[in-house]
C-alpha cells in the first residue's frame, strides 16, 4: 500500500498563516478591530523587507510599510477571497510602493555607474560573499523600474511567475519579458557575475 503523501514543511506553514489570516480578517469584518494585530505581527516584517527593496532605506520602508497596512485595514472589504490574503495584501502594498515612490523618488545610480567586481575566486569569504550579494542588489536597484520591480518580487522576495503577474496585473508572459529583459541588462553590465546570471536564467526557465 502506498504511503499517504505528506505536505512539504513550508506549505503546512504557509497553510497555517493562511487560515490565521483568514480567521483575523473575519473578526476584524466582524467588528474586532484588535484582530488587525495579528496581521500586522504575520506580515510586518515581508512587508518593510519588500518595501525596502523599493526603496533602500530602512526608515522609509517602515514607513511604506505602515502605509499599506493602513491601506489594506481601509479596504480588507475589498478582499473577495479568489486569491489567498497575502497575495491581496502584498498586491495593495507593491500598489503604496510604486505610487509613493512616483510621488517622492529614491536616488538610484545609474547601473552604469554601479561598480562591477572582481571575478569571483574558487573560494568566497563570507565577507566576499556578502560584497557581492550587494553589489547585485545595488544593480538590480538601478534598473528603469519596469524591469526592477518584477526582479524584486521574483528573485528576492521569491514570489513565483503567477503571483508576481497578479501583484504587478500584468499578463504572465509580460512579467516573463520583463525579467528577460532585466537578466539581459545585468548580464551586459556585469559579465563576470556568471553564476548570478545562470541561476537567474535557470529560475527563469523554471518558473
Amino acid at each position: 500500500m502506498a504511503e499517504p503523501s505528506k505536505s512539504a514543511p513550508g506549505n503546512i506553514e504557509a497553510n497555517d498563516r493562511a487560515a490565521a489570516d483568514l480567521a483575523d480578517v473575519e473578526r476584524v469584518v466582524a467588528g474586532d478591530p484588535r484582530a488587525f494585530e495579528g496581521i500586522v505581527r504575520r506580515w510586518q516584517g515581508p512587508l518593510v523587507n519588500m518595501a525596502w527593496r523599493y526603496c533602500r532605506d530602512r526608515g522609509r520602508a517602515e514607513e511604506l510599510a505602515q502605509e499599506a497596512f493602513v491601506r489594506a485595514w481601509r479596504g480588507l472589504a475589498q478582499w473577495r477571497r479568489e486569491s489567498g490574503f497575502s497575495t491581496w495584501l502584498f498586491a495593495l502594498a507593491a500598489n503604496v510602493f510604486r505610487s509613493e515612490l512616483k510621488r517622492f523618488p529614491a536616488v538610484n545610480l545609474p547601473i552604469e555607474d554601479v561598480a562591477e567586481p572582481a571575478a569571483p575566486a574558487h573560494q568566497l569569504s563570507e565577507a566576499a560573499g556578502r560584497e557581492r550579494y550587494e553589489v547585485v542588489r545595488r544593480a538590480v536597484l538601478a534598473l528603469p523600474m519596469r524591469y526592477r520591480e518584477p526582479v524584486i518580487l521574483f528573485y528576492f522576495h521569491e514570489m513565483d511567475v503567477s503571483a508576481a503577474a497578479r501583484t504587478m496585473r500584468m499578463p504572465e508572459g509580460t512579467l516573463k519579458a520583463r525579467l528577460s529583459r532585466a537578466r539581459s541588462l545585468l548580464a551586459q553590465r556585469f559579465p563576470h557575475l556568471r553564476d548570478e546570471h545562470a541561476a537567474m536564467d535557470l529560475a527563469g526557465k523554471e518558473a
